[in-house]
């Protein structure tokens, strides 16, 4: 250990810097920003937020109850409760997430074959109870028409869904 080291370790001069800096901030102006009034945070492009459930130009739903969403699911956050339908099709009955429980991974819009649920940059939602949270397959399909909708959905399929067809073809 040399003497400069030494000096340092009996003066505390590394917890005298670190007071100094703070006492230096400590009678300084608070800084408040009044968020949601005078501020508006616009979310990065491709933010993962609030979750929908796609839908196509038509307005047809386009999951079609396959549940990998739901089985690659780390939190186990979403449930998919189908039915039989005509020519012994799957029919969605009931799509349930609970965004309490989600950690946002995006791993369900990865996992879906058919681009039938996405995350909105919307991050703006709060509420008073449980209940709230408990997003419904109604809810979700508002969510879609509400924060995505056709224009903003092409958008969000060309720039961040990937792969994408072209990326199998051929190369040689």
């Amino acid at each position: 250990m040399t003497t400069r080291e030494l000096i340092k370790k009996i003066l505390f001069i590394e917890i005298i810097k670190g007071l100094a800096l703070t006492l230096k901030h400590f009678f300084s102006p608070a800084v408040t920003r009044q968020y949601p009034y005078k501020v508006k945070i616009e979310p990065p492009p491709g933010a993962r937020a609030l979750h929908a459930l796609a839908k196509y130009e038509t307005g047809k739903m386009k999951c079609v109850g396959c549940g990998l969403c739901s089985a690659i699911c780390p939190t186990k956050c979403i449930s998919i409760y189908t039915t039989e339908g005509e020519g012994h099709r799957k029919v969605v009955e009931r799509y349930e997430i609970d965004t309490l429980r989600c950690v946002f991974c995006a791993l369900c819009v990865e996992a879906c074959p058919f681009g039938a649920i996405v995350l909105t940059p919307h991050f703006e939602y709060a509420g008073y109870d449980k209940g709230e949270f408990r997003y419904t397959k109604e809810r979700l399909l508002d969510n879609w028409d509400r924060y995505m909708g056709p224009e903003r959905g092409r958008d969000y399929f060309e720039r961040f869904w990937v792969p994408k067809s072209r990326d199998f073809r051929g190369g040689g």
